[in-house]
């Protein structure tokens, strides 16, 4: 999460510097570029934290189409698909990265990879996180999204 908060944090400090820099009529050209790889890891890296938390990527339509089914089957087959699409991430954000090393953004000449190397890193980090709450469920029982309690962490 403090990762995610970096990012994205200073993606704002980036753009405010972009404006000053153009409203006093001298910009900083690279200034752009930084600004896009802070955004692209702040919305990968929230991406997994929000897998970690269960906030994210719960497949209603799934849920939908398995009622009458037991709980914990819904809830194994939720993860399962997202574990799928992580290791997808992984495979070809891994291989896009490689790709990318000979490829430079101009006029800063950052290599693209400093943009796509999160695609696998994420990819890993959801993987790994949703290892985890299989793991978990299996040993303490699946809880989704609406049966979490919200209220507790607003008191604490």
């Amino acid at each position: 999460m403090i990762l995610c908060g970096v990012c994205i944090a200073m993606f704002t400090l980036t753009v405010l510097c972009d404006v000053v820099t153009r409203l006093i009529g001298a910009p900083w050209l690279w200034l752009q570029q930084v600004t896009t790889a802070f955004f692209a890891w702040g919305v990968f890296i929230g991406m997994a934290a929000a897998t970690r938390r269960n906030d994210h990527f719960y497949l209603t339509e799934i849920t939908k189409r398995m009622t009458g089914r037991p709980r914990n089957a819904i809830e194994v087959t939720n993860r399962l698909i997202v574990l799928v699409v992580a290791v997808l991430l992984v495979r070809y954000g891994w291989q896009n990265a490689l790709l990318d090393l000979g490829s430079f953004r101009m006029p800063s000449l950052i290599p693209l990879t400093v943009y796509t190397a999160i695609v696998p890193v994420a990819g890993a980090l959801v993987a790994l996180f949703t290892v985890e709450q299989l793991v978990n469920g299996w040993k303490h029982g699946f809880a989704g999204p609406e049966d979490r309690d919200d209220t507790r962490e607003a008191i604490e």
